[in-house]
């Protein structure tokens, strides 16, 4: 039976039955993966504080004719900084909900991966607000899903945003597009946001990842862009999502 090992983050365990685990695992190169554990719930020598939410582990599975088999998980990363808060803990529980609702079992998504490890390890360490964490995330999520808003110019007319008069322009959250004064549209909900924010979300969605780091929010527009990325996304994802509900009510 063929083994491989990968790179991987817990994203969901459940149990199953009186000693094994079900753990889906985000791995590097395989994609999204349901695993069994077997004998996990009572195996202190092989998986004890192993297998926790948002872990990084480096796991060794084996295929057979059913579920993949979970040999071994060594861990990389227990990202106890997120666990111990209730606030980091729901802004993670929130990432790895948007992945696992998107991606498909057995289908490798390695930047997607590299994205999901790099907003972990800044929650972990602190290095940024996880407020600001929650934009990168979330920007880069929808272009590398293909659902990436048009911040660019208007979808009527193609008028560049530069050209739109006034300081703010208009979304169409359902189209997922800017539109202009002369082609919005009285029947379809927009919202307004800032040509300065519509820039800044536009560049950290495409700039290097490492880059985003030195990025800087006004309070303003931090909170303006995640109220517009938190209805953004579980609307074209299509689902509502139960750990944006929790992390708006902690927050």
């Amino acid at each position: 039976m063929p083994v491989f090992s990968s790179p991987a983050i817990v994203l969901r365990r459940a149990d199953y039955g009186d000693y094994d685990l079900i753990v889906t695992l985000f791995t590097q190169s395989e994609g999204k993966l349901a695993v069994i554990a077997k004998a996990a719930k009572k195996s202190t020598r092989r998986f004890s504080g192993v297998l926790e939410l948002f872990s990084f582990i480096d796991a060794v599975c084996r295929r057979g004719k059913g579920m993949p088999v979970l040999q071994e998980a060594n861990l990389v990363n227990a990202h106890p900084g997120i666990r111990t808060d209730f606030k980091k803990t729901a802004y993670a529980g929130y990432w790895t909900e948007v992945v696992h609702a998107w991606s498909e079992e057995g289908h490798a998504q390695p930047v997607l991966f590299r994205l999901l490890a790099f907003v972990l390890d800044g929650l972990d360490r602190r290095e940024m607000p996880e407020e600001v964490l929650s934009l990168i995330f979330q920007i880069r999520f929808l272009k590398l899903a293909g659902m990436q808003p048009n911040l660019t110019h208007c979808r009527g007319c193609r008028t560049p945003l530069e050209d739109m008069p006034g300081s703010n322009a208009a979304f169409e959250l359902a189209k997922g597009a800017l539109v202009c004064d002369k082609c919005k549209s009285t029947l379809t909900p927009s919202s307004i946001l800032s040509k300065g924010l519509l820039k800044q979300l536009q560049w950290m969605a495409d700039a290097d990842l490492d880059a985003v780091r030195r990025i800087r929010w006004t309070p303003t527009a931090q909170e303006a862009a995640g109220r517009f990325l938190e209805t953004f996304v579980p609307l074209h994802l299509g689902k509502p999502l139960r750990s944006l509900k929790v992390l708006k009510q902690l927050r």
